[in-house]
């Protein structure tokens, strides 16, 4: 077998797997990866645009430090209706109601579009009263705001791309998305001198460039989406007859869409929130928080692949009325992740000095940042059963759930053992905490997820979420007499809503 037919059969499309028969592990696995390699590529973004503007100048780097946590927020806000319009191509699909998935589809592009039209339009005018709130010198403040300025214009190209990557992944295909993704961040990667640094005929525009480039990449990759969608080959297909406004239908994908919203804002500002706490500490142990978040992003991205993988396949075995098949799905990933995150948590363990290392040579953060791993470590199996079950959660638009699991465990309990064990406040005096210790905070981590984890097994178990079949609500169009599946994205004609 050649190099190119084995990486070949590592990527499986929509049509070459059966997610609703059959064994578990195959497709889950086929769906999964290409989702890690996409959020690697998706870190390549970021990494870019940081390696091209550490080149060019340190407040340009301070710039966009300041600038990504909001970039993340503003994306965490809109991301709720990718996730419903996910779980509806998803249940829809696997209840073989193709017509009612591609309403769900053209009707989540709609409203994504003007939502993030809106948010972009009010972003722009407050971006920069906002930033100055985090307290930045009026040089780094100026640039920021250029580069949150263009971001926010741009919001509707960036969130079309997102909403792409999210019906396709509910159709059942992840390959597509991947391989967009990847000539997005080549592109991103090219445009990003020529833009921020002014080679050849370009302006030199420094932090500025590199917000265009980032939109225009993601406006490239949206158009492509969309026009993979009209046409209809590959994943879900889009209408244009059914991309006009229903109102009706906006109140079903919000009723899934916000809790997903507030689950994703909620994770970000709950980071945010344990600056205050973790910024009572010297700069050492920021600096060891800081490095401890970015590689648990990296250690944990394995476990959110599978999130939704678990997602799609529920929702579509959910909609086929497999409600058992989509348990089993549920506990098979998390038995898997268990596994692959604490075999990774015994090799972090072993080696936190080595890992902290690769981010700095300073010898206190390394032994700060050694310490925030060996904490947490131990549980991060326990993190890979929780995104398992979320997955299944959301699968079945459960959104709620997950939100109020997220917000109690990652917002509430880790914030209040984070201050109650870091600051001496503790009940009994613990022999391994000191009256004012940081390691507190690293405890806050481990014991959240344990708690995380706990929840979501407990609230699977009680099994409300088997009666989540959201295939029969609304009036959306099905199949009708007229319908050709050969046809082509120019054929769109009226269709009477009928019931499955």
């Amino acid at each position: 077998m050649s190099l190119r037919e084995r990486v070949g059969a590592l990527f499986k499309g929509p049509d070459e797997l059966d997610l609703t028969s059959g064994g578990i592990g195959r497709p889950l696995f086929f769906l999964s990866l290409p989702i890690v390699i996409t959020n690697l590529l998706q870190v390549a973004y970021n990494l870019a645009d940081t390696f091209w503007l550490g080149q060019f100048s340190t407040p340009a780097l301070a710039a966009i430090s300041f600038g990504f946590p909001m970039v993340y927020l503003l994306i965490s806000l809109g991301m709720g209706l990718s996730v419903a319009g996910s779980v509806l191509v998803a249940q829809h699909t696997g209840a073989d109601q193709t017509r009612k998935a591609e309403f769900a589809a053209s009707q989540t592009v709609t409203f994504s579009f003007i939502g993030s039209a809106i948010m972009g339009a009010i972003g722009f005018f407050v971006v920069g009263d906002i930033l100055g709130l985090f307290g930045a010198s009026q040089q780094v403040l100026g640039l920021a705001t250029e580069y949150m300025e263009v971001i926010t214009l741009g919001l509707p190209f960036m969130f079309g791309f997102f909403v792409f990557i999210s019906l396709m992944r509910g159709s059942g295909d992840t390959v597509t998305p991947m391989l967009v993704m990847f000539g997005t961040v080549v592109l991103n990667i090219a445009l990003d001198p020529f833009l921020i640094f002014g080679w050849g005929p370009f302006p030199r525009l420094g932090v500025e460039g590199a917000a265009i480039a980032t939109v225009f990449s993601r406006g490239s990759a949206m158009v492509v989406g969309m026009a993979i969608m009209l046409r209809g080959r590959r994943g879900v297909r889009i209408r244009l007859s059914e991309m006009v406004p229903d109102l009706s239908y906006a109140g079903k994908l919000l009723r899934i869409g916000v809790p997903a919203s507030v689950e994703n804002t909620s994770r970000a500002l709950s980071v945010n929130a344990m600056l205050f706490i973790v910024g009572l500490f010297s700069t050492t142990v920021v600096a060891a928080f800081g490095v401890g978040i970015r590689v648990f992003s990296l250690i944990f991205m394995p476990a959110i692949a599978v999130d939704r993988g678990v997602e799609t396949i529920s929702g579509q075995n959910i909609g086929a009325g497999k409600q058992e098949r989509a348990a089993k799905t549920a506990h098979f990933a998390a038995k898997i992740t268990f596994l692959i995150l604490a075999a990774l948590g015994v090799l972090i363990f072993a080696a936190a000095p080595q890992v902290i290392g690769l981010f700095t040579d300073d010898p206190g953060v390394i032994r700060e940042g050694a310490t925030f791993l060996r904490w947490v470590a131990p549980v991060f199996g326990f993190m890979g059963v929780f995104r398992a079950y979320t997955g299944a959660f959301r699968g079945a638009g459960k959104t709620l759930t997950v939100a109020a699991i997220t917000i109690f465990a990652f917002g509430a309990v880790r914030l209040s053992v984070a201050w109650v064990a870091s600051q001496g406040l503790l009940p009994v005096d613990w022999w391994f905490l000191g009256t004012r210790d940081a390691r507190g905070i690293w405890l806050s981590f481990a014991v959240s997820n344990v708690v995380a984890a706990a929840i979501g097994v407990a609230w699977f178990l009680r099994g409300t979420w088997r009666d989540a079949d959201l295939t029969d609500e609304g009036t959306e169009p099905t199949a009708t007499a007229d319908d050709d599946p050969t046809a082509t994205a120019d054929d769109d004609g009226p269709t009477v809503p009928t019931d499955d």
